[in-house]
C-alpha cells in the first residue's frame, strides 16, 4: 500500500488518443492500481502526446524536474510509456529520479534500479566493447615499441577526479535548474531577498540539494549563481 507523493507520467503515441483520452484514462487506472490505496497523493500529472521513438519529451522532462524538486518517485503505467530504447532507458537512469512502473511492480529502490540497469545491458555491452577494443590497440602499440608513459597511472587518476568533480557540478547546475521555476514563482510574489525566498523554500517544503537540512540565504545565492 503506497504512501507519500508521487508524480504521474503519461505518454500516448497521436494527436488523436490524446484528444480521445484513448488509452490516457486506462493508464491512469494502472497507476491508481499500483499505488493500491493508501495515503499517496499525486501532485503532479503530464502527459506527452508523442512517438516511442523520440527521445525529446518535453513532458517527460517537467516530470522528472519536479520529481527532483520534490524528491519523489515518478510513476509510469508501463514500461514501454517511456521508451523501448535502451538508450534512453541509459540516460534516464542518470537523471536522479526513482522511476516506478506500474506493470512492473517489484521495480522499486535499490533493486529495481538494479533490474533496470540489466534493461541497458545492450548499452554498457557496447561501451565494454570498445574498452576492450583499446586496450589491445595499446597493448599491441606497446609491442612494437611505443612508449606509453610511465606515468600514465597517475593521468588516469587526475582525470578520474576532474569526471568526478564535473559530475558533481553537473548535478548541481541541474538542481539550480529544477529549483528556478519555483525561485521566480516566489520572487514574483513579492519576496525578493536571498533570506526571504529561503524561507519560503523551507515553507513549501522543498529540500535542500543534500536533502537533510534547512534553506539559507547563502544556498539561495549559490543556487543563483550557478545560472
Amino acid at each position: 500500500m503506497a504512501t507519500g507523493d508521487f508524480i504521474a507520467y503519461y505518454r500516448v503515441s497521436t494527436a488523436r488518443q490524446g484528444a480521445s483520452k484513448l488509452g490516457l484514462e486506462a493508464q491512469r487506472v494502472a497507476v491508481a492500481h499500483y499505488l493500491n490505496g493508501g495515503s499517496w497523493k499525486v501532485v503532479g500529472e503530464f502527459t506527452e502526446v508523442e512517438s516511442g521513438r523520440r527521445s525529446d519529451r518535453p513532458a517527460l522532462d517537467k516530470a522528472l524536474a519536479k520529481a527532483r524538486l520534490h524528491r519523489i518517485p515518478l510513476v509510469v503505467a508501463k514500461v514501454d510509456r517511456l521508451t523501448r530504447s535502451v538508450a534512453f532507458l541509459s540516460r534516464l537512469l542518470e537523471a536522479g529520479v526513482d522511476v516506478r512502473f506500474a506493470d512492473l511492480p517489484t521495480i522499486e529502490g535499490p533493486t529495481g534500479r538494479f533490474m533496470l540497469q540489466q534493461m541497458a545491458a545492450v548499452a554498457e555491452l557496447e561501451a565494454g566493447m570498445i574498452s576492450t577494443r583499446t586496450k589491445a590497440a595499446l597493448a599491441a602499440a606497446k609491442a612494437r615499441g611505443t612508449k606509453l608513459g610511465g606515468d600514465r597511472g597517475a593521468r588516469l587518476s587526475a582525470e578520474a577526479r576532474a569526471a568526478g568533480c564535473a559530475e558533481r557540478q553537473q548535478r548541481a547546475s541541474a538542481r539550480a535548474a529544477d529549483m528556478m521555476p519555483m525561485i521566480e514563482e516566489i520572487r514574483q510574489s513579492g519576496i525578493t531577498s536571498l533570506r526571504g525566498v529561503a524561507a519560503a523554500l523551507n515553507d513549501r517544503g522543498i529540500p535542500t540539494a543534500r536533502g537533510n537540512g534547512k534553506w539559507s540565504a547563502v544556498q539561495v545565492g549559490r543556487t543563483l549563481a550557478r545560472i
